[in-house]
């Protein structure tokens, strides 16, 4: 079944004549644009990274080297959520806002390359989730070929690691913005705090990590198997001092360990 569905992702990519590709660096956007490449050749191939405060360096350091790796033409794009005073408010449907302004920056782009085509790499895991993004990729006519394949998250890591990808057992790094409960305020403050907390903890061997942004209080999420590690005497001062130096008042553990999407869990879910 793994096999046919890889196939079924390359006859599927290989009925376009050129497509631009969302690439955010992630693992499922590596594999599509791999296979992309690999069926269509990297001539009809060009992969469009959107510039945001929300993007984390490793991950925009990641695509441009694997970009570079493969011969993929790679563009950056600079996208204006940051303008919209809607999507600053964080309110439930800031993926679907921060979603259209990069389909439309993409799209402006592959206009001027003659392209018609635009893929993300939404998976089949992701139509059964809260990703109001979706919504967004309906309406600026994007397609999901993962998810046409009905490709799901641990079939991604599978055929990524049989591809030679190194990045296949990569954690998830999802937009910095997602680590700040919905409504309140996205700032570039809040996003850059986000970000040097959760790089001193990965700089410490903690691969998953979460660092929530609360106002005040930072609230860090691990698996639930590495929460004794963090909590030893000499690592968690070294985690205080540096998290409240960045301008946190408190620091917390969540005890429940690590769960992706942990701000989602008390939004109701809507149809579009």
């Amino acid at each position: 079944m793994k096999t046919d569905k890889l196939t079924h992702l390359k006859d599927y990519i290989a009925g376009f004549a050129q497509v631009a590709v969302a690439f955010s660096g992630g693992v499922d956007s590596t594999l599509l644009l791999k296979v992309c490449k690999d069926t269509l050749g990297k001539d009809r191939v060009v992969a469009c990274t959107g510039i945001s405060p929300t993007l984390p360096q490793e991950e925009l350091e990641f695509a441009r080297a694997f970009t570079r790796k493969h011969g993929i033409t790679h563009v950056l794009l600079p996208t204006d959520e940051f303008n919209n005073r809607e999507y600053l408010a964080n309110p439930p449907t800031r993926c679907y806002l921060c979603k259209t302004a990069l389909f439309r920056a993409i799209t402006a782009y592959a206009k001027t390359r003659g392209i018609q085509t635009l893929f993300d790499g939404s998976n089949d895991d992701d139509l059964s989730d809260y990703r109001p993004g979706l919504q967004a990729c309906k309406e600026n006519m994007v397609k999901s070929p993962l998810a046409a394949a009905g490709i799901t998250k641990d079939e991604i890591r599978l055929y990524s690691r049989e591809l030679g990808l190194a990045d296949w057992d990569r954690p998830a790094t999802p937009c910095l913005a997602s680590r700040i409960p919905y409504g309140q305020e996205i700032t570039t403050e809040k996003l850059r705090q986000i970000e040097k907390a959760e790089n001193l903890l990965k700089g410490l061997g903690f691969i998953t990590v979460r660092v929530r942004h609360h106002g005040g209080l930072a609230r860090i999420e691990v698996p639930e198997n590495e929460i004794t590690r963090l909590t030893k005497d000499d690592t968690r001062k070294k985690i205080f001092r540096y998290i409240k130096d960045l301008g946190f008042s408190w620091v917390c553990v969540d005890l429940a360990g690590f769960k992706s999407g942990n701000l989602n869990r008390d939004i109701r879910r809507t149809a579009w």
